[in-house]
């Protein structure tokens, strides 16, 4: 099962970051492979939003649930979809000259051996690419701060 875990320094504040993060469902906009989001409930300080995500003939819709915890963290917990388990923490924290420290977690299992084992193939690559597309996108929404 495929986990992943980083940290990375921005130059923009947690609360910009933490707003990017939390937009769900503009991720098909900026995001690589995310194909649509949509949110099917709010409450409080919590969404559940289904995404469809496609790599040519593949496509596959999961369902999550997204705790915000307004500026400090995100966390997503898996519903339902192709995946044994699914979960995701981001950590927002602000940094003295006003930059913003990304913690980052993923782990993830899918129930089919085929896909799991195809993603394994691409999974550095593609979380790469994942990370770059927020990093673009809070450029494109909050300027070149560097």
């Amino acid at each position: 099962m495929p986990t992943h875990s980083e940290k990375r320094t921005l130059p923009y504040s947690a609360e910009q970051l933490f707003e990017l993060v939390a937009d769900v469902e503009k991720y098909s906009a900026f995001l690589p492979w995310c194909q649509a989001c949509r949110i099917s409930k709010r409450e409080e300080n919590m969404i559940y939003a289904d995404l469809i995500i496609g790599y040519k003939m593949v496509q596959e819709k999961f369902t999550s649930k997204v705790t915000l915890t307004k500026p400090d963290e995100i966390h997503v917990e898996y519903i339902k979809g192709p995946m044994k388990h699914l979960s995701n923490h981001w950590k927002f924290i602000p940094e003295p000259d006003n930059s913003c420290t990304i913690d980052f977690f993923l782990d993830f299992e899918f129930k089919n051996k085929i896909f799991q084992n195809l993603i394994g193939v691409f999974f550095e690559k593609a979380l790469r690419k994942m990370v770059s597309a927020f990093e673009a996108r809070a450029k494109d929404l909050y300027g070149d701060q560097t």
